[in-house]
């Protein structure tokens, strides 16, 4: 049960997370093109990106908890809603209001997605086991 509650979480957060990505991605394009340095708006598009690749990631994990457990794959999905928040939510912060500190910040974001990344690859020897003993039981 505790797995379908993570899985549940991690999903809803995958679509909160795409929604909020097309959203700033339309807001940038649109409200923000003409406002913003050539750099500023590179910055911007960069995070927005980073952010829908990983929401889908996370949709990814989302649905593999609901048929295996994998204490690796859901500790991947908390570094990569980390990695969202920190390195697109601190880009997409100072490419719009240049405050240094969200650029500091960025880097965390983006040593989160590759802690994400590594335990994502860790946990595949198990998700391959778990899958393939349910295929041999069917």
């Amino acid at each position: 049960m505790k797995s379908i509650k993570k899985a549940k979480a991690i999903l809803t957060i995958g679509a909160v997370s795409g929604f909020v990505s097309v959203s700033m991605g339309a807001f940038a394009a649109h409200a923000l093109k003409s406002k913003l340095s050539l750099e500023m708006f590179a910055n911007f598009k960069t995070a927005t990106q980073y952010q829908m690749w990983h929401t889908i990631v996370l949709l990814i994990i989302g649905l593999l908890l609901l048929f295996v457990k994998s204490k690796k794959l859901a500790w991947s999905s908390i570094f990569f809603i980390l990695g969202i928040i920190l390195f697109s939510g601190s880009l997409m912060t100072y490419s719009i209001t240049l405050i240094k500190f969200f650029a500091m910040v960025t880097p965390f974001g983006g040593l989160s997605f590759l802690v994400g990344w590594i335990l994502f690859f860790l946990s595949i020897k198990e998700i391959l086991l778990q899958t393939h003993n349910l295929r041999d039981k069917l």
